[in-house]
């Protein structure tokens, strides 16, 4: 299981929202490579990049702060937020993406994901954002009347590296995840189901290692950037070290 920390792009700067408010951010570091260089010296495996910005609109908007990011990182980066075609993503790969996160792209433009699947087998992870059962769109500022299971339904056969499920009620909140729901995802899902939102407490990231069946990975932001989660001590328990 793999613990990524979470570098949310807004403005060119590091940033945290409170259940995907874009008007409650809090800024964490004026320079997300900073951010970014911080994770991996204290020994990150992975990173998981956003640009927020893009996520609403449509297209990337801060591809100079991801590009520098990736052009540095010398682990495994996953990057979404405004990927809805293939020329982006093939941009994003290009600069380095180790695998590329569609969420609004995938639900309305399934020939887009179906496509993106066949030409990067295994790179592609789909965000699955829900509230109340059903999947948000464009940033989290629109709802789909599609429920989570069905489009777990409809992907099932694709070749995607993963889902990344995200409770918007709990992200950014540092209350706890929803474990029950990831539960339900991680059953349903045929591919490896990456966990987000809610992560306050090591005790959180235990329960997540817990369930069953096995989760791919957990993504923790606020809790890192306040200190309420030590990123070695949250390595150790994924790794079966002391607890």
């Amino acid at each position: 299981m793999i613990l990524y920390p979470a570098v949310d792009i807004k403005n060119g700067r590091c940033v945290r929202l409170a259940q995907g408010r874009m008007d409650m951010e809090t800024v964490y570091d004026e320079d997300p490579a900073a951010a970014a260089r911080r994770w991996i010296s204290l020994g990150a495996r992975a990173l998981h990049l956003v640009d927020l910005d893009g996520a609403v609109t449509g297209t990337p908007q801060n591809l100079p702060a991801i590009k520098e990011i990736l052009l540095e990182a010398d682990i495994p980066v996953q990057v979404g937020g405004g990927v809805r075609n293939l020329p982006v993503m093939k941009r994003l790969f290009e600069l380095g993406a180790a695998r590329v996160v569609v969420g609004t792209g995938a639900v309305r433009d399934r020939e887009f994901l179906r496509s993106a699947c066949g030409e990067y087998p295994g790179r592609v992870v789909v965000s699955v954002d829900a509230k109340d059962g059903f999947v948000a769109l464009s940033g989290w500022v629109e709802m789909s009347r599609t429920p989570v299971r069905e489009l777990l339904d409809e992907i099932v056969g694709l070749p995607l590296a993963g889902i990344l499920y995200t409770d918007i009620r709990r992200d950014g909140m540092l209350g706890g995840p929803n474990v029950e729901a990831v539960k339900a995802v991680a059953s349903a899902s045929r591919h490896p189901v990456i966990a987000a939102g809610g992560v306050g407490s090591l005790d959180d990231i235990r329960r997540l290692k817990a369930v069953d069946p096995p989760l791919a990975g957990v993504i923790v932001g606020k809790a890192l950037y306040t200190g309420a989660v030590d990123l070695n001590e949250a390595l150790s328990i994924l790794d079966g070290g002391p607890r």
